[in-house]
């Protein structure tokens, strides 16, 4: 099972821009999400409370980046870790130096 969710969440990664492990009822994740859109970024979203394996992806997400909470952020295959981080991004110009890049 292990391997198989390495393999999941490697891949989601790898084949998008912009991915957000999110939960759907968390309010750090609605204000990223909506950072995200109101910038015009097509962001890959996976509501980890909302597949049967999420348990298991956020597990793995933990060990691969060291974050537990969501959400969890990749911009360009780089982890840049939750909301505050991407608005940090934000406030520095950063993000939006980023999101030209993809």
């Amino acid at each position: 099972m292990a391997a198989a969710i390495k393999t999941e969440v490697d891949a989601i990664i790898a084949a998008h821009a912009i991915v957000v492990f999110s939960k759907s009822y968390c309010p750090y994740c609605t204000k990223a999400k909506n950072l995200l859109e109101s910038l015009g970024a097509k962001a890959f979203i996976l509501e980890l409370d909302n597949v049967d394996n999420g348990a298991a992806i956020q597990a793995y997400l933990q060990t691969l980046t060291g974050q537990r909470t969501v959400p969890n952020i990749f911009i360009a295959q780089t982890h840049i870790g939750g909301c505050d981080d991407l608005f940090k991004l934000e406030k520095g110009g950063e993000l939006e130096r980023r999101l030209a890049k993809i």
